[in-house]
């Protein structure tokens, strides 16, 4: 049998992205969709299809992944961040890769959306070299793994603050669990460095990116 997915979108306070994001999401034979948003967040659609779970959690994205991952038992998770955009060929790959049914994390390529500066295109290409050469992917990649390799890891650490994607990652290296790239696409909004500049937001980005590596790979410093 083939195993079955599902599919945990965390949103923040007043985030609707999601909603150009449910319906590209139709033909990804998921068993369900588990859209998160936090506690006290009052905004949803008027009618969400009908595979999708609305839940809420305390806000912040490592509790509210994990809020939607403990409450599917599917055998497979795929976490998509809202304002994720995806086309016929990263569904393709999702697929491939859930029916290997590997004990590893999947990753995508992370592609832009025209919303923000033209310089964008070196991000892209900072997020490949970072994935495929440094073995870094981060869940605006749209991380794709089997619960068993959920569990191993301990899910995403609720205490870290912010990089709980990048944390996940150390934990899968120190435990020889693979990453693989799936070749395929994931957009992602640039509409953040258009509102504060491309240089200081991608300066403070791999600022944190930096910091959160010497953090994370030594794991008795995370507290």
């Amino acid at each position: 049998m083939r195993p079955s997915l599902a599919i945990v979108i965390p949103a923040g306070p007043g985030d609707r992205t999601w909603e150009g994001l449910l319906p590209q999401l139709a033909a990804a034979r998921a068993r369900e969709v588990m859209l998160v948003l936090a506690q006290g967040d009052d905004e949803v659609m008027d009618a969400l299809p009908a595979n999708v779970t609305l839940l809420r959690s305390a806000a912040g994205r490592a509790r509210q992944l994990n809020a939607g991952a403990t409450r599917t038992d599917a055998d497979w998770l795929w976490f998509l961040h809202a304002d994720s955009r995806i086309v016929a060929s990263t569904l393709d790959a999702l697929h491939r890769f859930v029916d290997a049914d590997e004990t590893a994390i999947g990753y995508f390529d992370l592609r832009f959306l025209h919303d923000g500066p033209r310089l964008m295109f070196l991000n892209a290409l900072g997020a490949h070299m970072r994935s495929r050469l440094l073995g870094l992917p981060f869940g605006d990649q749209g991380l794709l793994m089997p619960r068993r390799v959920y569990d191993a890891i301990g899910g995403f650490d609720e205490h870290v603050g912010a990089g709980e994607d990048h944390a996940a990652i150390w934990a899968a290296r120190a435990l020889d669990i693979p990453l693989r790239a799936l070749r395929a696409p994931v957009y992602t909004s640039a509409r953040k460095y258009a509102q504060r500049g491309w240089w200081a937001t991608t300066r403070d980005h791999v600022r944190a990116t930096a910091q959160q590596a010497r953090r994370f790979s030594r794991p008795e410093q995370v507290s």
